[in-house]
């Protein structure tokens, strides 16, 4: 790996932990972004799927793990999908479009009881699901405005960036 692409790597997970260790609303960070961005660009799939969880292994190991780790990292994962499957073209329509779904699967799946059991948070009924799923509606809107923002952020300084240094020059 040349030394361009390494900096651009450790760039992007210095941006992703400096979202999470900032004041900001609770699930407004780059994370999310940062995974649809790694999943698309990067052509090493492999590190597609370790950089987002390197940067939130380091904010982890900052602010504390905790037990809803494993779905957490999983929608990270899954984010990283999308983005490989989704945004084969960076525009106005896939990037905005993969960016709420990420965010719907991570809403969806990190807020089932299921995951909090051990710390009885909501009974594991429809009736605890519901509960759950309301309570998490204002983290669902940060985290959607969050992974439009940063996705725009990435995605929007790729296509500049590459248009600026990297398109062929006119003869």
């Amino acid at each position: 790996m040349n030394s361009k692409k390494l900096l651009t790597i450790a760039a992007l997970i210095l941006f992703a932990v400096i979202s999470r260790l900032i004041p900001h609303p609770f699930n407004f960070t780059a994370i999310g972004a940062l995974a649809l961005f790694c999943g698309s660009v990067f052509t090493n799939k492999k590190l597609a799927f370790v950089v987002p969880a390197l940067a939130m292994l380091a904010t982890d190991a900052m602010i504390g793990f905790h037990a809803s780790m494993i779905p957490v990292y999983l929608c990270f994962s899954f984010a990283v999908l999308i983005g490989i499957k989704m945004i084969k073209e960076i525009n106005l329509i896939t990037v905005p479009t993969a960016s709420i779904i990420s965010s719907i699967v991570f809403f969806l799946v990190t807020n089932l009881p299921f995951w909090y059991a051990d710390m009885s948070l909501y009974p594991l009924s429809w009736q605890g699901t519901m509960e759950s799923y309301t309570a998490a509606l204002p983290f669902f809107a940060n985290q959607m405005a969050g992974d439009l923002f940063y996705s725009a952020t990435f995605f929007g300084a790729y296509v500049v960036l590459r248009q600026k240094y990297f398109a062929p020059a006119n003869s």
